[in-house]
C-alpha cells in the first residue's frame, strides 16, 4: 500500500527511538519519547491551504526535525508513519 499525501501534506518515516539514556539506563517502550527526527518519504503537490499559497521546500528522502507532538501516527503495511503539514517541520539536517 502506498501512502500519498494531499496539499501540504508531507509522510515522515521516523527515526527509531532511544531505548538507553545518555548514563545507560534502559527505558521501556511506554517511557521513549516519540523521536523528533524524520525521513521524509512522501510530498504533498502543495497548492492553496487556508487561502494561502504553500510551495513545497521539502522533498522525498530529506531528513528533517519535526515537531515533538505534530501530526498524526498512522501504521501501513506494519511501519510506522507521521503524516504532518509542512508548517510543522522545523529544519532540514543536511
Amino acid at each position: 500500500m502506498t501512502i500519498k499525501p494531499l496539499l501540504d501534506k508531507v509522510v515522515l518515516k521516523p527515526d527509531d527511538a532511544e531505548e538507553t539514556t545518555a548514563s545507560g539506563i534502559v527505558l521501556s517502550t511506554a517511557a521513549q519519547e516519540k523521536p523528533q527526527y524524520a525521513n521524509v518519504v512522501a510530498v504533498g503537490p502543495g497548492g492553496i491551504v487556508d487561502g494561502n499559497e504553500v510551495v513545497m521546500t521539502v522533498k522525498v528522502g530529506d531528513k528533517v526535525i519535526a515537531s515533538k507532538y505534530a501530526g498524526t501516527d498512522v501504521k501501513v503495511d506494519g511501519e510506522e508513519y507521521t503524516i504532518v503539514r509542512q508548517s510543522d517541520i522545523l529544519a532540514i539536517v543536511e
